[in-house]
């Protein structure tokens, strides 16, 4: 799949599960300079507002990066700089209950990327899930995008960085029957993947 397709099944999972999202498309930040683009921007009302800044990664995107880290090196740049732009600032709230942003870095379901992820694990599977900007509670997730295929309500994620880490017996339990994340993992053909 390419990033167009994945950011495209975003927008409509989005517009589909939520009420009056803000949704935008190359979501560009300047921060003293430090200038980027997102890939899709999403602000929430749930009801307090909730950013999620998603950065996709399609085969082309892992064949092109020179790694795991030149990838990570993107995604870390994202969350250091997107909310310290004035436009997209975050704000502390009394009463938050959950995070003020959420920064997700989303692989295709596909065999090149689950072997990229297989090889470089360990690294995804070091960015820690809370974190914070300024006094804002954040969330990360690294993951794979899951139920591409069905309703638009369905889209979600298979996290590579929370409590069950890439190849566990609890990451493969989670994964979706049928899916093109269990078809990937299948079609990976060395030792890297594990999966009945």
């Amino acid at each position: 799949m390419r990033e167009d397709e994945l950011a495209t099944r975003i927008v409509d999972h989005y517009e589909t599960a939520h009420d009056d999202p803000d949704i935008r498309l190359e979501e560009p930040y300047d921060a003293d300079g430090r200038r980027g683009v997102v890939d899709v921007y999403v602000r929430l009302r749930t009801p307090e507002r909730v950013d999620h800044a998603i950065e996709l990664k399609s085969d082309a995107a892992v064949r092109r990066a020179t790694g795991a880290n030149e990838v990570l090196r993107q995604y870390r740049r994202m969350e250091r700089y997107f909310h310290a732009d004035e436009t997209h600032r975050l704000r502390p709230k009394l009463g938050r209950s959950g995070p003020g942003a959420r920064y997700l870095l989303l692989f295709a379901p596909t065999p090149t990327c689950v072997h990229h992820v297989a090889t470089h694990r360990t690294l995804y599977a070091s960015v820690d899930p809370t974190g914070t900007v300024g006094d804002v509670p954040v969330a990360r997730t690294v993951g794979f995008l899951t139920g591409l295929d069905g309703d638009p309500v369905d889209v979600g994620y298979l996290s590579v960085n929370g409590d069950a880490p890439f190849g566990s017996p609890a990451f493969l339990e989670s994964v979706p029957e049928e899916s093109r994340l269990a078809e990937s993992l299948r079609a990976v053909d060395d030792d890297l993947v594990e999966y009945p």
